[in-house]
């Protein structure tokens, strides 16, 4: 099975941390060269220095925040003067904060969608004519297991992922004829600042202690633990590669089990 990603050139975002930040690792390790994007400079600077270099990877990055969609289009269009074949995009971001959706306010809703989805089409539509012409390209989108059964209070991300899902299957769609796959990863509770987060959120709401939140979680997966960021990031590894040449247009959870339908 061909999962060298030798002479490959790829865009992580959200890069520096958490799942990103093993995806961009993991591309690496197989022989990926690895643009990696994110708003932090010197965390960029730092991940950099830690992707493998041992197929003579160029490692680059474009500093650059999500909530500027426009600033986006500009930086990716520059980078790409000067690297204009990408074969694989993995879209991913940080979600929108947690709440139930009848108190969402309508900003929250704009501000995620442009977060997500816009900015998510802004660099597809940016790489798609640079896979056309390897007659190889890979879109990745990191979106949550919401998509196939909505997650109690996360109102907005639930509504946004739903569109970034049916924005990706769209795509893929379209791009198929031209060898471009387009596929959604679902990742379940992963450990991540983002999952601490949620759990001290929901500590500090309900008045439960932290331990308690934790293994109430972990009650409801059946492999009973969270998963690891590079067990996230195996699973984009293997789309992105020739391997997966014919997976196109689908929703992979990966959760351990816990999401109640198939």
């Amino acid at each position: 099975m061909n999962i060298d990603l030798k002479h490959k050139q790829a865009i992580v975002c959200g890069s520096t941390q958490g799942i990103g930040k093993a995806i961009a690792m993991e591309l690496a390790n197989l022989g990926a060269s690895v643009t990696l994007i994110a708003r932090n400079e010197e965390a960029l600077k730092k991940t950099k220095q830690e992707l493998s270099t041992e197929a003579g990877q160029l490692h680059g990055y474009v500093c650059v925040d999500f909530s500027k969609p426009e600033e986006l289009k500009t930086l990716i269009e520059a980078y790409l003067q000067r690297q204009p074949i990408v074969h694989i995009l993995v879209n991913n971001t940080g979600g929108p904060p947690a709440g139930p959706i009848a108190s969402a306010k309508p900003e929250e809703f704009l501000s995620a969608f442009n977060n997500h989805l816009i900015c998510n089409h802004i660099l597809a539509q940016a790489c798609v004519e640079g896979m056309k012409i390897a007659k190889y390209g890979r879109i990745i989108n990191i979106i949550s297991t919401s998509v196939k059964l909505p997650l109690a209070n996360l109102g907005v991300s639930n509504t946004i992922r739903a569109a970034v899902a049916n924005w990706s299957k769209t795509l893929a769609n379209e791009f198929g004829k031209f060898n471009i796959t387009v596929n959604n990863v679902l990742p379940g509770a992963t450990a991540t600042v983002r999952l601490q987060n949620i759990i001290e959120n929901k500590s500090t709401k309900t008045g439960h202690a932290v331990d308690s939140v934790t293994s109430e979680m972990i009650s409801e997966i059946p492999m009973g633990r969270f998963a690891e960021a590079s067990e996230i990031a195996n699973a984009v590894a293997f789309l992105a590669s020739p391997a997966a040449s014919y997976i196109n247009g689908i929703n992979l959870p990966v959760d351990g089990g816990r999401t109640g339908c198939l």
